[in-house]
């Protein structure tokens, strides 16, 4: 995989596939707005974190230099009140939750980012923003001491969203405690309140808009333009909106080339939120769920797609990863690499991956690829192994196949041991070679019925495997 194949990429603002043409291919400019870190993380974050890792793998398995920053959100409404009603300091609630956050990208097996800005620690570059904001004629300070970005002043409001102006008035009102001039004016930054956080500006003290905090902070990190900015369907209006307005109002400079916004989690027919009180963190799934599970179950479906969480399709996902490792069990590596043995299937991944990161065509030549490992497994063993070295080569993109076989088919949870398991297929073993079949027969019924597969192999050596609910 090289920088010369055809990457396309949608692109929100201009809803249309868009050839990858990056500023510099060897340093890819890549924003990913991040949590807030109020409360531990639900699977819709889940899916951001994974989708992104994802195109940051392939982007540098193709031979792209990737720059990749993602924010942390530590100080706003939520943050204040969820510390109030804990009863801890914002700047405690803040330090647990992202500790906890860290867990979580660590046990789905996802890269840190190359810099994680928060944004208290970027106070000082958001103020320099809002006064070139300021300066420039596009930000103005209310009566309750807020200071605000004029949206009639930049002309392409709302070229991200495509949503016009009379429109969006048509639907909006000002607050009671707001003090704006239009009802689309956003705040850049908020006067302060008693007992809030709040830092030093020319307008008083206070504290900054959550919309400033994303532009700021990556155009600290990144020159412009960015290459891709991404985060979930849900930020594309208002925040998103928001960035390229105060951005490119402030520098006069195209601020991204590449939007990305990936599908939500449903349940059901809604998104999964806090707000709806429908939401799994990612501490409880783990406890149910294997983070490759997980991650396959998150990538079966297209990125820019939503996808159902269900307990149906959790089993599905860890069903189909069986298929995948029970190739891979067995075998070895090949007696020496031979890239021609691997480049049809390669060429149909990337053809898949360059559609705009199409994961379920890509998965499916993965399960193309599994068909002629079990093929010529017996008939031309080496080659058996040259194709599971590249399976595990292009799963690599996704996270997935990083286990040794047995160590993937004896997981899963359940309730006996593995120990338990060992002691009956001894047992099993020995009553067959004392010639007791039906006793024999009667554990390896026994195993069935806790969810054990036991597999005889040659030399009279059984193998095992906890079977997935999806096989029963």
């Amino acid at each position: 995989m090289t920088v010369e194949s055809m990457l396309q990429i949608f692109n929100t603002r201009t809803r249309r596939m868009e050839p990858f043409e990056p500023t510099d291919p060897k340093a890819v400019r890549l924003y990913v707005c991040g949590v807030t870190v109020y409360d531990d993380c639900h699977l819709g974050h889940a899916r951001m974190l994974v989708i992104f890792d994802m195109v940051v793998r392939y982007l540098r398995q193709s031979g792209y230099g990737v720059r990749y920053i993602r924010n942390l959100t530590d100080i706003d409404d939520k943050i204040i009140r969820r510390a109030a009603e804990l009863g801890e300091t914002v700047e405690g609630l803040t330090r647990r939750m992202i500790d906890r956050f860290h867990g979580d990208q660590e046990a789905l097996g996802v890269a840190p980012p190359d810099a994680e800005p928060s944004a208290t620690g970027h106070i000082g570059a958001m103020v320099h923003l809002i006064e070139r904001l300021w300066d420039r004629g596009v930000a103005y300070q209310g009566e309750n001491g807020d200071v605000y970005f004029r949206v009639d002043r930049f002309p392409t409001y709302g070229c991200l969203s495509g949503r016009r102006l009379e429109e969006l008035r048509a639907g909006s009102r000002i607050g009671i405690e707001e003090t704006k001039a239009d009802p689309l004016d956003f705040v850049l930054w908020k006067a302060a309140k008693p007992n809030e956080p709040a830092w030093p500006s020319p307008w008083g003290h206070g504290r900054p808009g959550w919309h400033i905090e994303c532009s700021a902070m990556s155009m600290a990190h990144l020159d412009l333009p960015i290459d891709i900015h991404g985060g979930g369907q849900d930020l594309e209006f208002p925040h998103h909106e928001n960035e390229v307005a105060q951005s490119e109002a402030a520098t006069g400079e195209p601020f991204v080339r590449y939007w990305i916004h990936n599908g939500f989690v449903q349940v059901g027919q809604d998104k999964m939120a806090k707000s709806q009180g429908n939401f799994m963190t990612i501490r409880e799934a783990l406890t149910r769920y294997d983070r490759e599970t997980l991650r396959f179950w998150l990538l079966a479906s297209h990125y820019r797609s939503p996808v159902t969480f269900s307990e149906e399709n959790l089993v599905q996902a860890r069903f189909s990863l069986e298929r995948l490792y029970l190739a891979l069990r067995g075998l070895g590596e090949p007696d020496s690499p031979d890239s021609a043995a691997l480049a049809p299937w390669q060429s149909r991944f990337s053809a898949a991956m360059d559609d705009d990161f199409n994961t379920p065509d890509a998965l499916a030549v993965l399960f193309d690829l599994v068909r002629e490992i079990n093929r010529v497994r017996t008939a031309d063993p080496d080659r058996a192994c040259q194709l599971g070295t590249g399976l595990r080569e292009m799963a690599r993109v996704f996270g997935l196949l990083e286990l040794d076989p047995e160590t993937f088919l004896r997981g899963g949870g359940g309730e006996v041991t593995d120990e338990w398991i060992e002691e009956r297929i001894h047992e099993r073993q020995r009553l067959r070679e004392a010639g007791q079949y039906a006793e024999a027969d009667r554990i390896r019924q026994q195993l069935l019925d806790a969810g054990i597969l036991v597999e005889d192999g040659p030399e009279k050596q059984a193998r095992w495997r906890r079977r997935s609910p999806a096989a029963s």
